[in-house]
């Protein structure tokens, strides 16, 4: 660990830590323009950081999960807090390529030392074959459970 003469961790610590993540780690201003897009988000999404800093969020929002996204993020934004209280939740992506993704995301409002809202970030991973395959299970279970008869 780089450290300064002082004993403290340098600035670079934080980008090596946000480097070497497999998550997808993002943080978006105020308005939603990503500002931070680290390597678990180019593997996660498809975008390298040169394509997704500086545009919308839009960008790996499905367009009709859009409204509800603003609607949420705003809030957020405006209460300097989430509604999930720093839970998880499974949403869904788009890829660069276009082909849908599920996603297991958390998300965080950031703010300055003094206080203020300065954006929003998440940190998320794919949930795409977990989900296939637990709606696998789901099926399976309500055959089995529509084949059994009535006592």
């Amino acid at each position: 660990m780089d450290k300064k003469p002082d004993g403290a961790a340098s600035a670079t610590i934080h980008e090596d830590l946000l480097d070497c993540m497999p998550e997808a780690v993002i943080f978006a201003d105020a308005r939603g323009m990503i500002r931070m897009w680290n390597p678990g988000a180019t593997a996660l999404f498809g975008f390298g950081a040169d394509e997704a800093l500086g545009l919308s969020l839009d960008l790996i929002i499905p367009e009709n999960l859009r409204k509800a996204h603003w609607d949420g993020y705003n809030q957020a934004i405006e209460r300097g807090a989430t509604a999930h209280c720093g839970q998880s939740r499974i949403t869904r992506a788009l890829h660069k390529d276009g082909t849908p993704r599920y996603v297991d995301m958390s998300f965080a409002v950031v703010k300055n030392p003094a206080g203020e809202t300065t954006g929003a970030m998440a940190v998320a991973r794919d949930a795409t074959q977990r989900n296939q395959e637990e709606k696998q299970l789901r099926k399976q279970l309500a055959a089995l459970t529509a084949r059994q008869e009535p006592e």
